[in-house]
Parts: structure tokens; sequence; C-alpha cells
């Protein structure tokens, strides 16, 4: 049954955000086979002032966690890996930091422990990132090998298990890892065994130079000593120029429900590999902020009511230039896909929504 979704009430809350050019992207709201909203917003090309739609083509970032995530899971369907096979049995990681029981478990739910190849809860993020990309040509960053070196001989941040950390380099490891159980590029094995069986027929691993159709250029926000936002620069120079397993392919809002919607049904992974990959694995943040448990599966966040029931499952993407959500509901058969060309753009709108969507 469809919900009573007030539409009227998203549309002018979104449309007063883009308005504001606090906005620009894609969002669609589907129950089942329908959609409760669906509208794009703002520019795909700021200079040429072409306007998103809604086949429009955004970089996701770390959306792409859940196609890695899903890669393993198949993997191990085929016997290949399993939960608890060390990631050192599978790369040659001997010279490296990386502790030698680190397992495929713990790379997937984040609790390894292992350094990123950049801290995200550093206090000196903004800097820190400047300081990596001058000294490390974001143009050259392409493949997963590509970053290895640039993690591979830091001290862990804690003890192995002891607690979930954020981590991209665990997903980089993991993206070597299907590259080696596979015999096939990380990028080949997502188009065959990813976007192919769930009819994601606009993605793909497309680099930040490419020529491609319909999609958006990534914009930076410049804002002034009052935070106001003035004007806009390109993320060229600020962003990786490929993906990997961390992220970083490129899609359309359709192709990312028909990736939920695959993935649901088991076209993708056995449900049995879907429910474990929707479990809780570790606890994502200690605060239960909002009075909602937070935890992360496999390559998946997940938000908990106070009886410890699945409220939601999904990823985010941010990067300079890109700000995307996919969320699914399950107690209302609900996906939330918000795709947006402009940096931190997506938290505003997938609050919006969600506020609508749980107190219904």
């Amino acid at each position: 049954m469809t919900i009573a979704l007030n539409a009227t009430s998203i549309h002018r809350k979104l449309s007063a955000l883009a308005r504001g050019r606090q906005f620009s992207g894609v969002v669609v709201i589907r129950q089942g086979e329908t959609n409760l909203y669906a509208r794009a917003f703002g520019y795909a090309n700021q200079n040429w002032k072409i306007k998103n739609t809604l086949d429009t083509r955004f970089r996701i970032a770390s959306m792409g966690k859940l196609f890695t995530a899903a890669a393993v899971l198949q993997l191990i369907e085929a016997g290949k890996v399993t939960l608890q096979t060390p990631i050192h049995e599978i790369l040659d990681l001997a010279q490296t930091t990386i502790p030698s029981e680190t397992t495929i478990f713990h790379l997937l739910s984040m609790t390894s422990g292992i350094a990123d190849y950049t801290n995200e809860e550093s206090e000196t993020f903004d800097e820190d990132w400047t300081k990596f990309c001058r000294e490390h040509p974001l143009y050259l960053l392409r493949d997963n090998a590509d970053y290895l070196p640039f993690f591979c001989s830091l001290l862990p941040y804690g003890p192995l298990g002891e607690k979930h950390r954020y981590s991209n380099s665990s997903f980089i490891l993991l993206g070597l890892a299907i590259e080696k159980l596979s015999g096939e590029s990380y990028f080949n094995y997502i188009r065959r065994h990813i976007f192919a069986p769930a009819g994601m027929v606009d993605s793909d691993f497309i680099d930040l130079d490419d020529v491609s159709p319909r999609v958006a250029e990534g914009y930076v926000p410049v804002e002034d000593e009052n935070e106001k936002i003035t004007g806009f620069k390109k993320n060229y120079y600020a962003t990786t120029a490929g993906g990997a397993g961390d992220g970083g392919s490129t899609g359309s809002a359709e192709d990312m429900l028909r990736f939920s919607a695959a993935l649901r049904a088991g076209k993708i992974i056995h449900p049995d590999s879907f429910a474990l990959m929707t479990t809780p694995h570790a606890i994502e943040d200690e605060e239960n902020y909002q009075g909602y448990l937070w935890r992360y599966g496999f390559g998946c966040f997940l938000m908990l009511d106070g009886n410890e029931r699945l409220l939601r499952w999904g990823h985010t993407g941010e990067e300079d230039g890109v700000s995307c959500r996919l969320w699914h509901y399950p107690q209302h058969d609900i996906d939330v896909v918000i795709m947006g060309n402009q940096s931190g753009c997506a938290g505003k709108v997938s609050r919006i929504i969600q506020a609508q969507i749980l107190n219904m």
C-alpha cells in the first residue's frame, strides 16, 4: 500500500535548499515500484547552465562500498574465501604493518584497526587532505594498487577487532582481494557480477577526466566569512581521478534503485548473504543519537530502533563535489536515493525525507 507521503512539503523544502544553492542533484523516493517523489535540481554543468535531469549520471563516492561488500559475499558463496580467511593468505602483505590476523570479516565490518590512507576522524582533516593532495597527485590514483603504498606502512589505529572505525583502506584491500580471487580487474568484476545482473545500464567506472554522456560535473562551494555560498569551484583538483574498492563509480539514481531491488530479490547475492550484510556486526556510534542505535554491517550503515529492529540500511557517499545517499527503509519498503554533484549537500535532504518516513 502506498503511504501518505507529503510530497508537496518535501518539494517545498528541497526547492528552498536548491534556491539557496545548498543542493544540486536528483532525489527519488520509491515504494515498491511506485515513485512517491522524483525531481531534479540544479545544474549538471554550471558553465553552460545544463540542468540536472532524472537520468543524469553522478559519481557516487563511498556508496560503491555496497558493491564491494556484495562482490566479496559472492566469492564467499562460490567457496573462494571465508569470512575468517586472513587477508595475508590472499595478498602479499608480508612487508606491511597490516596485522597478520586481519580477516575478511574485520575488513568488511571495518573493525581491523588498520590505518587509513586519510584519517577521516582527524580534527585537522581538511588540512591533512590538502597536504595529501599536494604530495600525491590525485590524477594518478586510478586503481586499487595505487592506494596501497599510502597506508601499508602506517601503524594501526588500535588493536585488531577492538572497535569499528570507518576505513577506506579496508575496502581497498577487499578490492585487491576480489582481483586476486577472481582473476580479473576489480572494475570488470563489478561490471559483470554486480552491474549486469542488477540491470544497471547507466553505471560504470568513469574517471574524472573521461568524456562520457550525461555525467554531472562536481562542484565545491566557495563560502565567505559568514559561511554563505558565494560561488563554486570544479572538483578536478580535489578528488581522485578514478574509482576503487572504496567507491567512486558513476551511475544514475535509477541504477541505484535497481541495485537495491536486485540485492533484496536475491539477484546479486543469496538471501542468506544479504541478511548477513545487513546484520549488525559492529557499533558504529556509541551515542545512540536521536534515540536510534547506529551499527555497521558489511559495507553497510544500519539504523535500529530501541528494540533493535532494523529501520534503515544503506550507505553514504561523500567527497569534494559529490554527496549521495542510498537508504532502504524495510518497514515501509521505501528506497531513498539522493545523487548530488555538490559537496556536502545530501545530508540535509536525507534528514527532511527521513523525518516524514519515520513519523508516518
